[in-house]
């Protein structure tokens, strides 16, 4: 009886990062965003920086896939207990929510038209401040099946990395 108690234990005890993982989980992160035009990646990182600010505890999920480059902020490490991400391509940066199709949009800022996720565009960090997405926002965070961790500070994951991508900068910003 022990001993399963302990092997189970061992499988859902999350693991300590060290400093050298988490300085080359920063160094991918950096190399993702630098494949984008200055301007592009510039509006990635403020809108990154902002979300982290607004989700300490959320454990981001990067995705470096073909068509877009995502973070997701969500309360475990399973994509589909994600709030909200930061998508980004060539042409720009939104903001996307998971279960959007269920949040109340009464300013009808929402975008999109499938069975599930939602999206608004982004031209700056400061949009996430509109009381209007704010909501959203919290709308997002109330309607969680896991709830966030009220304390500490939640992990940054690299689910993924294709080898076969669409090109991050427009025409005009290629080298």
């Amino acid at each position: 009886m022990k001993t399963t108690k302990k092997k189970t234990a061992m499988k859902t005890a999350k693991p300590q990062r060290t400093p050298k993982e988490l300085a080359s989980t920063s160094a991918q992160i950096a190399g993702f965003i630098a494949k984008f035009d200055p301007t592009m990646a510039k509006l990635i990182r403020s809108v990154r920086a902002a979300l982290r600010k607004r989700f300490p505890t959320a454990n981001e999920l990067v995705y470096d896939n073909y068509n877009f480059f995502v973070i997701g902020y969500c309360t475990t490490e399973r994509s589909s207990d994600c709030l909200v991400s930061l998508a980004a391509q060539a042409k720009g940066v939104a903001l996307s929510f998971y279960y959007g199709y269920t949040i109340p949009d009464p300013h009808r800022l929402l975008q999109g038209s499938g069975n599930q996720n939602r999206f608004i565009r982004l031209e700056s960090a400061a949009t996430l401040k509109d009381p209007k997405v704010e909501a959203l926002l919290q709308a997002a965070v109330g309607q969680a099946r896991t709830p966030l961790m009220s304390s500490g500070k939640g992990n940054t994951i690299i689910k993924s990395v294709s080898a076969k991508q669409r090109p991050r900068r427009t025409s005009a910003g290629k080298r």
